[in-house]
């Protein structure tokens, strides 16, 4: 039995499909495939049921394949306790980012991290909050930038900046001379959110405190995009709720939709999440001090109230 096996295993199990996880592996589907079925003639079960599309493992499989993980991560722990004991700032770094922050976060500070810091191969996938907790606690993603506070006791939160949100109200959803808005003023039957399975949904749920939301017409309209959402209340359909960075590259025509709240404006804050067992902490402090410079001349709002992310009960 070799890590080796164990790694091949694990793509396969991630992927379901033995050539995803061989170019995965960057290797040919016949070394993968010839190496898992030494394993099983080794072990002497079978680890994947290769007659279902897509493949899944056996009951006996899933119970290897997650003690083959422990095994992986640990032996990937040994290179990263050198590192941190060379103050080595480089090597792969899985990083996972929510939907609602890559457009804006990462053009901002990706370019200077990487020049500052290129012998880092940093990796990035773009997950759900929930498949970002997963994955961290898999070893699959080393950390990620998502909505906090998520209270998940094996997880460690390092804030990088607080958002507010801003309302983005045409002028049929607003009364002329409105200045600013409050959580109180909103109307309910109007507003426009991301489909269901966004933190940013919540967020904004959790701000309206209202459990009813989900019978209102406005959900009939699904959307995964804030581009989508502005166009939709630039049609008319009703208005939504924006976080702050967003709204810095609308036309100067959609600013004018615009309205902050009002003090303390609600607001998300935004982390960076990694695992108590971590040892890649000079990457992740690498990244915290390069997003946290950057960001500190776009966000000067400091009477802000954090909304949490997390669906209400």
């Amino acid at each position: 039995m070799t890590i080796t096996q164990l790694t091949y295993v694990l793509a396969v199990a991630e992927h379901k499909n033995f050539t995803q996880a061989a170019e995965k592996s960057f290797v040919t589907q016949p070394t993968l495939s010839m190496q898992i079925q030494k394993l099983e003639e080794e072990l002497q079960v079978q680890l994947f049921d290769r007659t279902t599309k897509p493949i899944q493992p056996t009951e006996i499989g899933e119970i290897i394949i997650k003690q083959a993980r422990r095994i992986v991560n640990e032996s990937d722990r040994i290179k990263d306790l050198i590192d941190q004991q060379k103050g080595f700032i480089g090597g792969e770094f899985r990083l996972g980012i929510i939907p609602t922050v890559t457009p804006t976060l990462l053009p901002m500070f990706l370019k200077s991290f990487t020049n500052r810091h290129n012998k880092v191969n940093l990796i990035i996938e773009e997950l759900t909050t929930e498949d970002i907790i997963q994955r961290i606690r898999n070893g699959q993603l080393d950390a990620a930038i998502v909505a906090t506070p998520l209270l998940e006791p094996d997880l460690m939160e390092s804030v990088l900046y607080y958002e507010p949100f801003v309302g983005y109200i045409p002028e049929e959803f607003r009364e002329s001379d409105v200045k600013e808005i409050s959580t109180n003023s909103l109307d309910l039957k109007n507003l426009l959110l991301l489909q269901d399975g966004h933190c940013f949904r919540d967020g904004i749920l959790n701000i309206c405190k209202n459990d009813k939301l989900g019978d209102t017409k406005s959900f009939k309209i699904e959307s995964g995009s804030f581009e989508t959402l502005v166009k939709l209340s630039n049609e008319g359909f009703g208005y939504t709720l924006l976080p702050y960075l967003h709204t810095l590259s609308l036309s100067e025509n959609d600013k004018k939709n615009l309205i902050n709240f009002s003090d303390p404006k609600p607001a998300r804050e935004i982390s960076l999440i990694y695992s108590q067992n971590e040892l890649k902490i000079q990457i992740i402090k690498a990244l915290q001090e390069s997003i946290s410079g950057i960001i500190r001349g776009a966000i000067a709002f400091h009477n802000v109230e954090i909304i949490s992310p997390k669906k209400q009960k």
